[in-house]
């Protein structure tokens, strides 16, 4: 039987996590986040960063800018790595100063805010709309030929002659398929089975755009894909 292959990068990665994790622990309850609050400081540390990463590929996906996500994510990195090294001798753990625990204690409030900010974040904020150029189309006139004249002198009938049909407008082209990336698919194809699953119905187009973030020919192209 072949055993499956490790990937070094993921256990790397985990071995990471879990050292950060219990640095962040051991540093709130040293600032007084004793119990179950010490152990919630390193998981709202590590959703802040994961959220912030989330945020900047949506955005990198639509080729919006991402400076609130580059911040957030620079602010959580900072919190981490801050845990790291406060734990590794260089502060007596025993003696915290105050301007630590008042670090500590501000915390919640602080990645609340910061993950507000990214989760009802606009995908397209900084963009201005471009006008679309509206298409002139042709106007066609009916045109009536002239009576030929005939060599009699006389009186001469006239006839009517028969009107040409007007010309339709030519249909105005089609729009160019907007090209959507596989990962923003398959993250609303879980939005929409969530909505599906609360709701009963089939998420719509508008629905969709909000909980995205993305511009409205962006949520058609998704919603097209995800009937």
């Amino acid at each position: 039987m072949r055993l499956p292959r490790t990937d070094p990068v993921l256990v790397q990665a985990a071995i990471a996590g879990a050292l950060s994790f219990a640095h962040l622990h051991d540093l709130a309850q040293a600032a007084g986040q004793h119990g179950w609050k010490a152990w919630a400081y390193p998981v709202s540390v590590d959703l802040l960063l994961v959220a912030a990463w989330h945020r900047m590929r949506v955005l990198r996906a639509v080729g919006a800018p991402a400076p609130a996500a580059w911040t957030w994510f620079g602010i959580a990195l900072t919190a981490s790595l801050g845990a790291n090294v406060a734990t590794a001798g260089l502060l007596d753990l025993d003696q915290v100063p105050a301007w630590l625990r008042i670090l500590v204690a501000g915390w919640p409030a602080l990645a609340f805010f910061g993950g507000t900010l990214l989760a009802h974040g606009s995908a397209d904020a900084g963009h201005s709309a471009e006008p679309e150029e509206e298409s002139e189309l042709p106007l066609y006139e009916t045109e009536i030929a002239p009576p030929i004249p005939t060599a009699d002198p006389g009186p001469e009938p006239v006839e009517a002659a028969e009107p040409v049909p007007a010309l339709l407008p030519a249909a105005p082209p089609a729009a160019p398929p907007v090209a959507v990336p596989a990962a923003l698919v398959e993250h609303a194809r879980k939005i929409a089975d969530d909505h599906r699953t609360r709701t009963g119905a089939p998420i719509d187009s508008d629905t969709l755009r909000v909980r995205l973030g993305v511009p409205p020919h962006f949520a058609d192209a998704i919603t097209a894909q995800l009937a």
